[in-house]
């Protein structure tokens, strides 16, 4: 992989932290594709999958603008061949993992994956 995994970490934090989706987008691919099961929540239509920046952006944009005190902290970092796995704590003292597959240096698959009972609070459907 050339991608420096602990440096790919470190800048995607501080993107977000800076709230700069350009930012963080700078480091996926055009054609990228970015499932959440928050993103089914906000955006029900894409069943949690977003295709391609322009819907990445725009889910993002509005996730964003709903949580003001957004910050993440990295805990860990984990590389594969082509993969980079970002675990880290987020506003709400959450742990999270994102899952992120390069291809020549940039995200081209992303999976933001949280705890279950995060996901389905409620607990219907388990």
């Amino acid at each position: 992989m050339q991608t420096n995994p602990a440096d790919f970490a470190t800048e995607w934090a501080a993107a977000w932290n800076a709230r700069d989706i350009e930012r963080v987008l700078a480091h996926f691919h055009e054609h990228a594709i970015f499932t959440s099961p928050f993103a089914r929540r906000i955006r029900p239509q894409s069943g949690g999958r977003l295709n391609g920046k322009t819907e990445i952006r725009d889910y993002w944009r509005e996730g964003i603008q709903a949580i003001p005190d957004l910050h993440f902290t990295v805990d860990a970092v984990f590389s594969g061949i082509d993969h980079i796995v970002i675990l880290y704590t987020n506003q709400k003292g959450v742990r999270v993992s994102e899952i992120l597959r390069l291809k020549d240096g940039l995200v081209i698959e992303g999976h933001g994956t949280y705890p279950p009972d995060v996901v389905n609070p409620t607990g219907a459907g388990r």
